[in-house]
């Protein structure tokens, strides 16, 4: 007896590639607009206090609520693609997402609580874009590409906002608010090319994973490596973020210098991000690159605090690389080390959910550290220990067996391969 049911796997035949193109394109725009709601705002913090008229005491939140919205939203991004399908739910998180941007930004009142939503919004439409590409079988370099979009998107933002706010006649809410537009744009991409439902045709018996024979996630020693390795390098990634720049102004440089070297953290590690899940499809590289990776953060850490000034350039786009492709392999490791797109989706809601819950962490204590002694060596010596851990996660990330969850009501055509295969990603 046949039966027709929603699966989020791609049509096969003479359409397949263009269907293919359109979810990758509709994947990198949707990864591009999950940052800039964060860094637009950071690039432009002095000046919220006058123009929104925020207590200048709750500026620390204001940089905050995002992080911790992200480690309190994981759980929606599963929740709503189990309803709508899982492209419709990326399309509603960034109708959500372009509401809060307008929101926030035109009604001051509401720029605490639109800056959370607009932080949900972001981890529900972030924690899909794993089980997307797992769903349509994607390559390393769609999760590459993908992770990009992400560190193009915090670069596009802190860099745009400036002379955005110059082009409005140095109106700060619409520069702020312009972002809803591209947000708009990856609604209508995404929900066009994988919102609506494919209807797939089986026989009885294609059903992937009989219900009931999965061991629960939180007992999964997998799911929660591979959640302590995101945590760990989301942790290391905010405060860096958070305090280079202040570290940099006390080794001597000015404000201007010090913000430019920041943003080339942020490029520096570009190609790294986009590489990284490449690499990492192969088994004999992500052996080296898993424990690699925080070992070698740790040095980059260690030579930004030893490099002389003239040399910070080199050190910071260094520790910009090696720190990216970190982030590249934490994305990739949930595609790598699941069984199928509904366990990508479930390890990606645990692993950044709890993950950017402990990177909430990270400037808090790096300037605690800071204020306690009054120098950055304890601080950066702590953060390579950090990173040391970090590769004890990575070690145990790509060791034992796949993350797997109940899969019952996935389908797949009759008579082709599970679509959920252990593809590298």
């Amino acid at each position: 007896m046949q039966e027709r049911r929603r699966a989020g796997v791609l049509p096969s035949g003479s359409g397949g590639r263009l269907a293919t193109g359109l979810v990758l394109l509709a994947l990198v725009v949707v990864s591009v607009n999950l940052r800039p709601a964060i860094t637009t705002v950071a690039g432009v913090m002095n000046q919220v206090p006058g123009v929104f008229g925020l207590d200048p005491a709750l500026l620390p939140l204001l940089g905050t609520l995002p992080v911790l919205a992200f480690g309190i939203s994981g759980p929606i991004g599963p929740w709503l693609a189990r309803r709508v399908g899982t492209g419709r739910a990326v399309a509603v998180a960034l109708l959500v997402l372009a509401a809060a941007l307008i929101v926030r930004a035109t009604v001051p009142a509401l720029l605490l609580p639109g800056t959370f939503l607009a932080g949900s919004a972001i981890m529900t439409a972030s924690v899909l874009v794993p089980q997307i590409v797992k769903a349509n079988r994607g390559t390393g370099w769609w999760t590459g590409l993908c992770t990009m979009g992400f560190g193009l998107g915090a670069a596009l933002g802190a860099g745009l906002v400036q002379p955005l706010e110059q082009a409005f006649g140095g109106n700060l809410p619409s520069a702020l608010a312009v972002w809803a537009v591209p947000a708009l744009v990856g609604a209508f991409l995404i929900h066009r090319s994988g919102g609506r439902p494919t209807v797939v045709t089986t026989t009885a018996g294609t059903a992937i994973g009989a219900p009931g024979t999965a061991t629960p996630l939180r007992k999964q020693r997998t799911a929660w490596a591979v959640t302590a390795f995101f945590g760990l390098q989301a942790m290391l990634y905010f405060a860096i973020t958070s305090w280079l720049a202040v570290y940099l102004v006390s080794r001597g440089l000015s404000s201007a210098d010090a913000a430019a070297l920041l943003a080339w953290f942020s490029l520096a590690g570009l190609p790294a991000s986009l590489l990284a899940p490449v690499l990492a499809g192969r088994p004999r590289i992500l052996k080296i690159m898993a424990p690699g990776l925080g070992l070698s953060v740790a040095c980059a850490l260690l030579g930004v605090l030893a490099a002389p000034t003239e040399l910070q350039f080199v050190a910071v786009g260094v520790l910009g690389i090696v720190q990216s492709a970190g982030f590249g392999l934490a994305m990739a490791l949930v595609v790598i080390r699941s069984d199928g797109p509904q366990s990508a989706g479930r390890l990606s809601a645990m692993s950044q959910g709890f993950g950017f819950a402990l990177a909430s962490l990270g400037p808090l204590v790096a300037g605690l550290l800071h204020a306690m002694t009054g120098a950055w060596e304890v601080t950066f010596w702590a953060l390579a220990a950090e990173a040391v851990v970090l590769a004890g996660a990575g070690f145990f990330a790509i060791r034992g067996p796949l993350v797997r969850v109940d899969e019952g009501g996935m389908v797949a055509a009759s008579g082709t391969k599970r679509a959920d295969s252990n593809a590298p990603a």
